[in-house]
C-alpha cells in the first residue's frame, strides 16, 4: 500500500503538543488543528486549555487507551464521510509511549491517510543533550512497574552496545536506578526533567552518584543510559568453541542456553549445532 500524504484523501493527522513550553508548538501544527473538522483527544480539558490558548475552536472527541478499540468505529465512520481528523496526546507525539496506535493501525487497514506531523518529544531533546553517544540509541520508552518485570526487561538490554532511552515517573524513578545499577553496573547516565519548562535539568553522572539526588526531585523524567560497550564480539567464534568457553563454571546445558542468549538464538538451534560439530 502506498500513501500519497497530499492528495487530499480524507486523513488522520498525528500531532505533537507541546511537552512543557506553549512555544513548542509548530506552525504546521496549529494550521491542522485549524483545518481539521474533529480532534481526538487524550483528555479534553487538556486539549481544551491548548486550542483555547492559541485561540482555536474546535469539536473535541475523547480517545484514549481505554476507549480506543471502541474509537475504531467512530473514526473510520467520519473518515468514509469525508472528514479529517487530528489526533492529540496530552503531551508530545501520539503513539510515542502514548495512545494513538491501535485507531492509526485501524485507519491504515481501511485504506485512509495517516499523516504523523514532526514536532515536540522529550526523548529527542534528552538523548542531544545527554552527551552520551547518539548515532545508535534504543528508545525503549517506560519499563514494567513491577520491579521483578523490570529486572527481567534490563537483563534483555544488558548486552545493548548502543544508548537507551526511557521514561520514568517520579514515584518509581529511585527504584528504577537501583536496579539498573544492579543489572547494567554502573553506567555513565543522564538523567533529565522538566524539559522546556522553567525548571529543565540535565543531571549528567553515573548511576551510583546519582541515586542519593533522587528523592530530592521532582518532575517528568527521561532516563539517557550508556550502552554496554565491553559486549564481545561472538561472530568469530564457532559455536563449539563457544559453549566450551563456559564448561568449566557449569553444566552442558546451562552453556547452550547462555550462548543462545548471546548470540539471539533458539536453545535448540545451539543444541543441534553444538552436538553436529563437536
Amino acid at each position: 500500500m502506498i500513501q500519497k500524504s497530499f492528495d487530499n484523501s480524507p486523513s488522520l493527522y498525528l500531532i505533537p503538543t507541546p511537552i512543557g513550553n506553549m512555544e513548542d508548538i509548530t506552525l504546521r501544527a496549529l494550521n491542522i488543528l485549524r483545518d481539521v473538522d474533529e480532534v481526538l483527544c487524550e483528555d479534553t480539558r487538556d486539549t481544551g486549555v491548548l486550542l483555547k490558548h492559541f485561540n482555536i475552536q474546535k469539536k473535541l472527541v475523547s480517545c484514549h487507551e481505554y476507549n480506543e478499540e471502541k474509537m475504531i468505529k467512530y473514526v473510520l465512520s467520519k473518515l468514509s464521510d469525508g472528514l479529517n481528523l487530528g489526533l492529540v496526546t496530552d503531551q508530545g507525539t501520539p503513539i510515542i509511549s502514548d495512545p494513538g496506535f491501535v485507531v492509526s493501525r485501524a485507519v491504515i487497514d481501511a485504506g485512509y491517510n495517516v499523516i504523523s506531523l514532526p514536532g515536540a518529544t522529550a526523548f529527542v531533546p534528552s538523548l542531544t543533550s545527554s552527551g552520551l553517544e547518539p548515532s545508535h540509541f534504543l528508545y525503549y520508552g517506560f519499563l514494567n512497574s513491577k520491579s521483578s518485570k523490570q529486572k527481567t526487561e534490563l537483563m534483555s538490554l544488558v548486552n545493548i552496545p548502543y544508548t537507551m532511552v526511557f521514561y520514568e515517573s517520579v514515584h518509581r524513578l529511585s527504584n528504577t536506578l537501583e536496579n539498573m545499577l544492579e543489572i547494567f553496573g554502573n553506567r555513565k547516565v543522564c538523567l533529565c526533567r522538566e524539559l522546556s519548562k522553567i525548571h529543565e535539568e540535565y543531571i549528567r553522572s553515573n548511576l551510583e552518584d546519582l541515586l542519593p539526588l533522587v528523592d530530592s526531585l521532582k518532575g517528568e523524567f527521561v532516563i539517557v543510559v550508556d550502552g554496554n560497550h565491553e559486549v564481545f564480539d561472538y561472530s568469530s567464534l564457532g559455536v563449539v568453541e563457544h559453549v566450551q568457553m563456559y564448561l568449566d563454571d557449569m553444566s552442558e546445558m546451562d552453556a547452550i542456553k547462555k550462548v543462545a542468549k548471546e548470540r539471539g538464538v533458539a536453545k535448540a538451534v545451539i543444541y543441534q549445532e553444538y552436538h553436529n560439530r563437536k
